[in-house]
Parts: structure tokens; sequence; C-alpha cells
């Protein structure tokens, strides 16, 4: 089996080509190839598979060629994933598979249409608009964090600290508690603080994230879109441009009227082959 590796931010993925939709991927394979000492490690994997070719792609193939079939590194399904969609877009145009008309390319995903923007070394991908739709807290060790819930085609809770709490001293080796009745498939709980006047941006927003189903990981692409909505919320904008650092580097979010643009690196960092 043929792979390649890619990360956007740090949050990194095992690209897997299947362009017929023939390779027989299980959750626990899936999960013994994120492992990240007896795998090749990765906080998931992308399938690269033709629309026509994926039940869950079919309905999109007259707009997109091509489904991101998504995994979590546990081996469950994911709606959507921001920075995989762009380390996707990435692996495409390396490798051939398709080619950007007028600098764009759309993707089809779970959470639906995706398009992406090349600008230089940064790919940016335009999702759906983020809705805040709800409040609720998370629970962190004895802490208890009020937060926001939002969507972004997949579930995300943000939580901005207290005064006096600092990001580097939460404990995200376990996953946050939340409320099962407004997030029955499970959440992505975001923690955020303040970070410095960037300039050009409308917000500059320090972040760390506990995704479902692939624990803590340096950035979160979608969770940065719900970060930033939130962020342009309390300051009463409904669109603007957000700086949200993570760990693993900078991404720049763009809310508009209509739709949600996430802005960043993305890079292939090897290719090989691996043995089910």
């Amino acid at each position: 089996m043929e792979f390649t590796k890619g990360h956007g931010t740090g949050n990194d993925f095992v690209i897997l080509p299947d362009p017929d939709g023939t390779l027989d991927l299980t959750p626990d394979l899936v999960a013994a190839i994120c492992d990240r000492r007896r795998g090749i490690g990765g906080d998931g994997v992308l399938r690269v598979v033709r629309a026509a070719k994926h039940p869950d792609g079919v309905a999109l193939a007259g707009e997109a060629e091509w489904f991101m079939d998504y995994w979590n590194s546990d081996g469950s399904f994911a709606e959507m994933c921001g920075n995989g969609a762009r380390v996707f877009v990435r692996y495409l145009l390396e490798t051939g598979l398709a080619t950007a008309a007028g600098g764009a390319l759309p993707v089809a995903t779970r959470a639906g249409l995706v398009r992406a923007r090349l600008d230089g070394d940064v790919i940016a991908v335009e999702m759906r608009r983020p809705r805040l739709h709800a409040t609720s807290t998370a629970t962190l060790g004895g802490l208890t964090l009020p937060g926001t819930a939002v969507d972004v085609g997949n579930p995300h809770l943000v939580c901005p600290l207290p005064a006096g709490l600092e990001l580097t001293g939460l404990d995200l080796t376990r996953a946050p508690g939340f409320d099962p009745a407004l997030f029955p498939t499970g959440v992505n709980v975001e923690f955020t603080a303040p970070g410095d006047p960037v300039t050009g941006v409308d917000a500059h927003v320090l972040m760390r994230v506990y995704e479902r189903g692939s624990a803590e990981t340096l950035s979160c692409g979608t969770g940065a879109c719900a970060v930033a909505a939130v962020a342009l919320h309390d300051v009463a904008r409904d669109t603007g441009t957000v700086a949200v650092d993570v760990p693993g580097g900078r991404l720049t979010v763009t809310v508009t009227d209509d739709s949600c643009w996430l802005s960043g690196p993305a890079l292939l960092v090897a290719t090989g082959t691996l043995t089910p």
C-alpha cells in the first residue's frame, strides 16, 4: 500500500491513494496506521478516492472529481477536517491528479463541497460559515469552563479561559467532559486566550484543542474557524479576519457573510509503502 505523509501546521495525516475505491479500509487498520509507535503515525487518514466511486461522495461527483474520505486516528469518521482538506488539495496538485482551474479546486467531503484557493505556498479552503447555536460547558480536571457551541460542518465547543488561567497549564491528556445531550456524537473542544495585536487582522487568538477521535492535536482547521467566529462575535462583528495561533503555527481565518476561509501552509513530507 502506497502512502504519503503530510501536515498543516503540525496537524498530520497519512494519505492513501485509492482512486477507484477498492482499498479495504477498516477502523482497526486506520488506527494501526496512525499509531505513532507501531505504525506511521498521524492525527488521521486521508483516503483519496474519486467522488463517483464512494457512496458518501457520489452525490457531489458532478461538482468535484475527488472525495476526501477522512478518518480520525482512532478509526472513527469525521464530517470535515479543515487542515486535512488543505493537505488533501496539496496532494492532488503535487501528484498531478488535479489542476486548479483559475487558481481554484473543488473537493467533495462528508460536510459538502469545499473549494480550495492557491496563493503561492499557502492553500486556503472555503467552508461553510460557522454557526453559533448554544452555550454549554466543558469540564477539565476540577475546572468547569463555559463555552459556545459552534457548527462548522462538525461540532465544536469554544471555551475562552478566564483571566489568570494559562493555556500552557491545561492538562489535555484526557478528554474534556461535555454535555452528551447537546453533542450526541462527541465534540471538538477548543480552549482560547487573547493574543497580542497583529497587524492586518481584526483579532488575534491563541488556541489549544482536544479533537474527538484524535486527542490533543497541534492544530485543528475547523476548530480555528469556530474560534474565529466566537472571537468576532465577542467584539460585535459578524465578519472579519482572525489570526489563530495553535501549537503548530498560525492559521488565518476570514469569516464572510456566507462562508469561512481557512488559510495556512500545507506540506507533504514523505512517501513510502506500508504493509497492512
